[in-house]
């Protein structure tokens, strides 16, 4: 039996907002790690499982400036070293957010209305003392547990709880269309290119119906539209392991000695910013881990297998 864990407008301050290539929004990773974490407390409490989780955005403050055109970084002073210079440091992308979380809880949650109080008064304790995305959670509005919605009605009453506000929606099998489009017309092409159609900023000059352009002309420039309609953006959806499996111990310096160890990179997709009111079924939303012997993938519905489409 699964019910649902509205997690209604958490306020993130300091969060992640690089993701490997990409920045402007925590990876995608950062949020099912939030779930994973969350679930494992639960088990030993509870004798519940988290499972999928549907990411709304509501409000999102990058810690940027611009001279008009580049984006630059909004990075801490750091102390001075000794010798009274500047000491080193990693570039670090931050930013505020305030985001909803709908999360799919497996399990049957004991004494009905009053069991499902009880676990949002265990959430509100629990979600406070964990990160979001390596931010800080400063407050929650509201924590619901719920049933799954079983009628168009009740699903409009869930998604009105969550308004205004933008979910987010797997569109990786896009990108797999559009690879084979390319290859139609250059059989070189590779995903990163159509990856790049998705994510890159394109302009391109007309050509003129008759004569040809000379050289110092004016010329009249537009913007190049994505290979599909609607607010597409670049993610990041999980690692993929680039080395063979070491046993526990034999790679310097690791976190953990206790386990096996593999160098990994990101894997990339494509991801929609869709209006809450655009939804027709939760299945649309809900990102959930996917594992092989090589990586581990957030996938959405309709996402095709992980090695397809990865960068």
């Amino acid at each position: 039996m699964s019910s649902l864990i509205l997690l209604r407008r958490l306020r993130v301050e300091n969060a992640n907002a690089i993701a490997g290539l990409t920045w402007g929004f925590p990876a995608l990773t950062h949020f099912l790690g939030f779930t994973h974490a969350l679930s494992r407390k639960l088990t030993q409490s509870h004798g519940l499982r988290l499972d999928g989780c549907a990411v709304v955005c509501h409000q999102h403050q990058i810690h940027a400036h611009s001279s008009g055109r580049d984006y630059q970084f909004a990075l801490t002073r750091n102390p001075l070293t000794r010798e009274g210079k500047t000491a080193s440091f990693n570039e670090e992308g931050r930013m505020h957010m305030t985001v909803s979380l709908l999360i799919e809880c497996q399990g049957e949650i004991a004494n009905g209305e009053y069991g499902q109080r009880d676990l949002a008064d265990r959430l509100r304790q629990l979600c406070p003392t964990l990160r979001l995305a390596g931010g800080i959670i400063v407050d929650i509005q509201d924590i619901s547990v719920l049933d799954m919605p079983t009628t168009k009605n009740e699903l409009c009453r869930l998604q009105w709880r969550m308004m205004p506000g933008f979910v987010l929606r797997d569109r990786s099998a896009w990108l797999t269309q559009h690879h084979q489009a390319l290859l139609e017309y250059d059989p070189q092409a590779t995903l990163l290119d159509a990856w790049l159609d998705f994510s890159a900023l394109k302009m391109q000059a007309e050509t003129p119906e008759e004569g040809e352009i000379q050289e110092g002309e004016p010329a009249n420039w537009h913007r190049v539209p994505k290979p599909k309609p609607g607010y597409l953006v670049p993610l990041m959806t999980g690692y993929q392991r680039i080395s063979e499996l070491y046993p526990p111990g034999a790679v310097a310096n690791a976190r953990d000695e206790q386990t096996p160890f593999a160098f990994t990179e990101a894997v990339y997709g494509v991801g929609e910013w869709c209006g809450l009111h655009r939804i027709q079924s939760l299945e649309e939303i809900f990102w959930r881990y996917r594992t092989t012997e090589t990586g581990y993938y957030c996938q959405g519905a309709g996402a095709p297998l992980a090695t397809e489409y990865h960068l």
